[in-house]
């Protein structure tokens, strides 16, 4: 089939519940680019939603993953060990954020492991109510759906969901109305930390600490627009979390595994999790998501409680391992840091130069997890992302708020990102001189 006659066919035969940036037809990847069925070629700003984080079919991860198929595809995690799996758990080991993050439950996907913490949660504290933040997204299975909260469109029509769900708001500084009119006196660098007082009276008058299991948190937080919190705010959380006997978990299945400059986000801050998600980045684009908790919480749930048809998949697990390897040997972070670093200048330059400053709100981030956040109303992001796909780059935007996101492969060469920095200023340029994107394949964008 042609291109167009492709996309004519996915469009009759694929679920319109699908959101999707474009209709344009994936061939290949290679990198930082992927290659269209027509032979377009595009760098990419997305990375399957941070998910090929060392770029599209990285030669190590490749090998070992086809060396994999050709030995053992699928080893039933229920019915025996499998190399790749434990070989996988010695990788991540060294990389925990702490030690006490020793035991493994492997799975499929982000929403899955999800679910597999609140499942831990639950049986381990013999508690129901979770709390998670205004702004997080965790999934869109019926568990998961009750706990996002970074739009509505991910539930709209389908409850009624999950019961004991609360939640307080995240300390989203560029858009709290105390630093609105604080005078400048509250900001990112000084956070008045209302949040933490909602939570203090939401365990007063909402849910009882007595019938809280866990707080879930994405340590910066992901679809409702990679927010980074004020600097003390996860420290203090970890205290109530302690002072009420409450579990933390972090959702790092999209801040994990390098995107933020750290292996683990909650680095960045010192925290310890008692719970911590992962997926995304961990395997380059293999299906594999996770939990790893302290083995006296993993210990208490009985044998068949957890597991999974693919669960843990041999190849995937093989993927992971390799990708655990790269990090050492490529020096991925300190790529992260160096490129993430130019990209944030050019983003604050844009905001900082009169000629496109007009139109952005906020600059935020960390590592190769940027926003750029547009004055509302004008659906400025959409048309920064639809002029950056007329220069042949892919970008997404995310939030209910008007931002959009950059989420490059965490090795990219310094010549792509100046590449990616020079069509990402010229889209900014062009829409605040009031430019129209061409017509593209832009219908909106891709929701996660």
């Amino acid at each position: 089939m042609s291109a167009s006659a492709l996309a004519q066919f996915g469009t009759k035969h694929v679920a319109k519940g699908i959101g999707r940036l474009s209709t344009e037809v994936i061939e290949s990847g290679s990198g930082s680019y992927v290659t269209m069925v027509g032979g377009r070629k595009m760098l990419d700003f997305t990375t399957g939603i941070g998910v090929a984080n060392l770029g599209h079919c990285h030669p190590a991860v490749t090998k070992a993953a086809q060396k994999q198929a050709g030995k053992l595809v699928h080893g039933q995690i229920n019915i025996a060990f499998q190399r790749p799996y434990l070989e996988l758990i010695q990788s991540l080991l060294p990389l925990m954020p702490h030690k006490s993050l020793d035991t493994f439950f492997f799975w499929n996907s982000g929403a899955e492991a999800v679910e597999a913490a609140v499942k831990l949660a639950r049986h381990a504290t013999k508690k129901q109510n979770i709390i998670v933040m205004q702004g997080s997204y965790h999934g869109r299975t019926f568990g998961t759906m009750a706990m996002t909260r970074s739009k509505t469109v991910y539930g709209e029509g389908f409850a009624p969901f999950m019961p004991g769900v609360f939640s307080v708001p995240f300390p989203y500084c560029a858009q709290c109305s105390i630093a609105k009119h604080s005078k400048g006196v509250y900001n990112y660098g000084n956070c008045c930390m209302d949040p933490l007082l909602q939570l203090e009276l939401l365990l007063k008058r909402e849910t009882a600490p007595s019938d809280t299991a866990a707080i879930f948190i994405e340590p910066v937080l992901g679809e409702g627009g990679y927010v980074p919190p004020p600097p003390h705010y996860l420290a203090r959380l970890r205290e109530i979390c302690d002072e009420n006997n409450i579990l933390l978990v972090a959702d790092e299945v999209q801040c994990g595994f390098g995107r933020t400059g750290k292996m683990f986000a909650v680095e960045h801050w010192g925290v310890r999790p008692d719970i911590l998600i992962m997926a995304k980045g961990i395997a380059n684009g293999f299906p594999l998501s996770g939990i790893v908790s302290q083995k006296k919480l993993m210990d208490t749930q009985k044998p068949g409680t957890m597991g999974g048809t693919y669960a843990g998949n041999a190849v995937s697990c093989a993927a992971g391992v390799a990708v655990a390897k790269a990090f050492q040997e490529e020096k991925i972070l300190d790529n992260v840091n160096a490129r993430g670093a130019e990209l944030r200048a050019m983003l604050d330059a844009a905001k900082a130069d009169a000629k496109s400053g007009g139109i952005i709100y906020d600059v935020r981030g960390l590592g190769l997890m940027l926003a750029l956040e547009c004055q509302p109303g004008h659906g400025y992001a959409s048309k920064i992302q639809a002029k950056c796909m007329d220069k042949d780059m892919l970008v997404l935007t995310t939030s209910i708020y008007d931002t959009i996101r950059f989420i490059p492969p965490l090795n990219i060469s310094k010549e792509d990102m100046a590449k990616g920095c020079q069509i990402i200023r010229e889209a900014i340029e062009e829409v605040a001189a009031g430019e129209r994107p061409a017509e593209t394949e832009t219908r909106g964008q891709a929701l996660e």
